[in-house]
């Protein structure tokens, strides 16, 4: 069982997270803390695996006590569940170490997908003593790339479609292309391979540039962003 810690100073969001976390398999709450003080002071009694850990505390705050943490011996995990949703506060969690980074409100299954994912990495770092690189990528691309468990293809965008639109787009890799161009090669208006292309650059994976003519609308021309093709496939 993976024993948890819920750092939150807001009583009625400590009892959300205990319920939250009461209905998912593999982890177990040792201990709540209302202040980082308190944290400190029941990190050096007790074994925890997992802190589940809001930022705007008194005192001390979230961030404070997870950089502390990081400068102590203890190895305990972070998950930051926190209204702030700042970029500063999201560098810094992450730059200490987070593992993953909730914004409130948010519902069950991003919870659940954040636990569930963390319960998996911990499965799998403890069962071997070497991992091979294809084990080592899906573990860091798991954190890295993975979109938001929410994340599903937008309405008008069909997975079917959107694989032949991905196999064409690779053909082109390396070198740019238009709308037109593609929706020639799949097969499908060019209205329709709009949506397909504005939802890959949505999710980051290809990148679109405007060329302006002296006469006529302008060009869309597009190239598939380096590094980045792994995220579609989470969507195909």
């Amino acid at each position: 069982m993976i024993k948890v810690m819920i750092v939150e100073d807001d009583p009625m969001v400590t009892e959300f997270n205990k319920h939250y976390l009461s209905q998912i398999e593999g982890f177990k709450l040792v201990s709540t803390a209302s202040t980082g003080d308190a944290a400190l002071e029941l990190l050096q009694t007790m074994e925890v695996d997992l802190i589940l850990l809001d930022i705007y505390m008194p005192a001390i705050n979230g961030l404070q006590l997870l950089d502390r943490i990081r400068k102590s011996d203890h190895a305990a995990d972070v998950i930051v569940i926190t209204a702030a949703s700042d970029m500063s506060s999201i560098k810094m969690a992450l730059r200490l170490g987070a593992v993953d980074y909730l914004i409130k409100p948010f519902e069950f299954h991003r919870f659940q997908a954040a636990l569930s994912t963390y319960r998996e990495d911990v499965k799998l770092m403890g069962t071997q003593q070497a991992l091979s690189q294809a084990d080592l990528d899906s573990l860091l691309f798991r954190h890295a790339e993975k979109p938001p468990a929410s994340a599903v293809l937008p309405k008008g965008v069909a997975r079917t479609t959107m694989q032949l639109v991905w196999d064409r787009a690779l053909t082109m890799k390396g070198r740019e292309f238009s709308t037109e161009e593609l929706a020639a090669e799949v097969g499908i208006s060019r209205v329709s391979m709009r949506k397909y292309l504005q939802f890959m650059n949505e999710i980051g994976v290809l990148d679109v540039e405007i060329e302006y003519g002296s006469v006529g609308r302008p060009v869309y021309k597009h190239r598939l962003a380096p590094g980045k093709e792994n995220v579609i496939q989470f969507y195909l």
